[in-house]
């Protein structure tokens, strides 16, 4: 067993960490895995999540991050649409509750 502390969260910057060490030879996948009490597929789908990012990195206007940020505004512009619309519910609630009490 290893002194080091298990991970319950792992942050991109230590995934990156790993990959790297595991891309350098200082660790095996297997030793990883068994290290932090991950399954082999685990680690192995960082390292191939890492290549694929890797290709973005070297072009021009990278399509996984404008395609993640249409993707937010649109998931944010969807939000705003509801939010607005509960206020509206809940206002034109409050008002027929306001005419009742004054009937």
């Amino acid at each position: 067993m290893s002194n080091e502390p298990t991970v319950k969260r792992w942050i991109a910057k230590r995934k990156a960490a790993v990959v790297m060490d595991i891309v350098k030879g200082k660790i095996t996948v297997a030793e990883v895995a068994r290290q932090h009490d991950l399954t082999v597929s685990e680690v192995e789908g960082w390292i191939e999540e890492a290549q694929r990012n890797m290709e973005n990195g070297f072009r021009a206007r990278p399509k996984d991050i404008r395609e993640q940020y249409e993707s937010e505004l649109r998931e944010t512009r969807e939000a705003l649409g509801e939010a607005h619309l509960e206020i509206y519910t809940l206002k034109k609630f409050k008002c027929l509750l306001d005419e009742d009490e004054n009937s």
